[in-house]
């Protein structure tokens, strides 16, 4: 008895401080990916297709910023230049996330031009959230990046 009552007495001992670090869902929160207003956007919706060329990859998540949860179904579309800085439909390609809020884009490596670094310009659009506009800028000669998008709720 007097062993079951030890075993007892040091089981909530061990359990207690895990429940109190415990945070109640909807305290639990991301932080907002800032918002990036330059981009080529305003030229419609990008086709729907993962892969516009080969030698780079980006894969990613998005999710909300309310409890961090990942957003299913969210549009994810990219705008590459080619190497003399314009921006054309064949350098773009709109991504849908999976259950998991996951999402994967294949395409050239990006081209700097007039002075800017490579990047791909990112817009998300996710039912009830905020329209993201983003930027990805990889380093020189990676052929793999991932990135973690996180949006604000429209009523937040």
């Amino acid at each position: 008895m007097r062993r079951a009552l030890c075993l007892g007495l040091a089981l909530a001992a061990i359990a207690a401080p895990a429940a109190a670090g415990v945070a109640a869902p909807h305290a639990i929160r991301c932080t907002p990916t800032p918002q990036d207003a330059f981009g080529p956007f305003g030229r419609g919706i990008p086709p729907v297709r993962s892969k516009i060329g080969t030698g780079h990859v980006l894969t990613g998540v998005v999710l909300t910023s309310l409890d961090c949860r990942p957003l299913r179904r969210a549009q994810v579309q990219f705008w590459q230049s080619n190497r003399n800085g314009q921006y054309t439909r064949a350098g773009s390609a709109t991504v849908l996330t999976d259950r998991l809020g996951r999402f994967r884009f294949e395409g050239p490596f990006p081209p700097s031009y007039e002075g800017r670094p490579p990047h791909i310009h990112i817009r998300v659009v996710a039912r009830d959230h905020v329209t993201l506009l983003a930027r990805y800028e990889p380093a020189r000669g990676e052929h793999r990046g991932t990135i973690r998008l996180v949006l604000v709720p429209q009523d937040v």
